[in-house]
């Protein structure tokens, strides 16, 4: 079995070093650990986890709970990327990941009794559902925890820019000459839906535009059977939009089927931008105009403000905004003037 005298051999560095570097000690430079932890790896050292946990007083694990009503959970594209990112760089900091089952909701034990239990160091909360009564519970116990995708004021959380993404995704449509600009919502239970509403009203008051009646309307929580239903009711309006403005791409492709079951052409008849970029947009066609959430730097965020929280062992409260940005692809054209 290799050990840390061997990593210490093969890199020239004391085997306190090594040890610091393999434990993650701020007094390690950078470039000293990656060193050791590139080599340690070479050799197939594998650290005891219990002895581990007894030197460092950490379980090096990290609880994940998805909180959102619809209960997709993982199996929706942003929240598997964003996971997907925060786990390279939590497993690069040598921690694993624990996942909160569902199935903790028909047993006589919370969420946070759960990763209490198993000695989490800290917890991510990918969340949606900003009304669930265990989220607050992590949210004010006294573990370090990052939420992501919703705004919280007395913890750590990760966001994208929903309001300027609202605003862009309008703005964009207003060059193309739509001025009939209708929005698709997200349920304003939900933060990144009532934020996108904001963008939407704030986009079209500096425009000058009115939003006309029956042009606001709730496309629940974000599944394309509710973009299609959202999308029939706007189509059954006396005065149909020229372009619509939709808070998930899942909602917009959504709306595509029902704009192509009454026989009408995107963007031709009606321009569909979306929200979030997920990978079915640029296959989907066609291929959808939307508004890009950067799950990759989300992750990391979050990563790094948790690991933070641990690190100094103590709760941080601040936010970190995700900018996003518009992905124009070919669903939105020059509105058609009538004759």
């Amino acid at each position: 079995m290799v050990t840390i005298y061997d990593v210490a051999k093969k890199t020239g560095f004391s085997s306190t070093t090594v040890s610091k570097a393999l434990n993650n000690y701020s007094d390690v430079s950078q470039k000293t650990k990656q060193e050791i932890l590139k080599a340690a790896a070479e050799m197939g050292y594998l650290p005891n986890a219990h002895a581990q946990s007894l030197s460092t007083k950490k379980s090096w694990t990290i609880g994940v709970m998805f909180s959102e009503a619809n209960g997709v959970g993982m199996k929706h594209p942003f929240f598997s990327a964003v996971i997907e990112s925060f786990r390279k760089h939590a497993e690069r900091e040598g921690y694993d990941l624990i996942f909160a089952s569902r199935n903790l909701r028909n047993r006589d034990i919370s969420y946070l009794e759960h990763f209490l239990y198993r000695a989490v160091d800290g917890i991510i909360v990918v969340c949606s559902d900003s009304q669930d009564a265990q989220v607050q519970d992590l949210i004010n116990s006294e573990l370090p925890v990052v939420v992501i995708d919703m705004m919280q004021d007395n913890c750590s959380a990760v966001y994208s820019d929903n309001i300027h993404g609202g605003i862009l995704a309008v703005n964009y449509l207003y060059s193309l000459g739509h001025t009939n600009i209708a929005h698709i919502a997200g349920d304003t239970s939900n933060y990144a839906g009532m934020a996108r509403i904001q963008g939407y009203q704030k986009a079209m008051r500096e425009l000058n535009l009115s939003i006309k009646e029956g042009y606001l309307i709730n496309g629940g929580l974000f599944s394309i059977l509710e973009g299609k239903q959202a999308m029939e009711k706007l189509l059954n309006l006396e005065e149909r939009p020229t372009a619509v403005f939709v808070a998930g791409d899942h909602m917009a492709i959504g709306a595509f089927e029902a704009i192509k079951e009454r026989g009408l052409t995107i963007p031709e008849d009606i321009s569909v931008i979306g929200f979030d970029n997920i990978e079915m947009a640029s296959y989907v066609t066609p291929k959808l105009t939307t508004i890009k959430q950067d799950t990759e730097i989300m992750g990391n965020y979050a990563a790094e403000l948790l690991m933070k929280q641990i690190g100094q062992k103590k709760k941080i409260t601040t936010s970190k905004i995700v900018p996003v940005e518009l992905i124009i692809r070919d669903s939105c054209a020059p509105v058609k003037r009538k004759k």
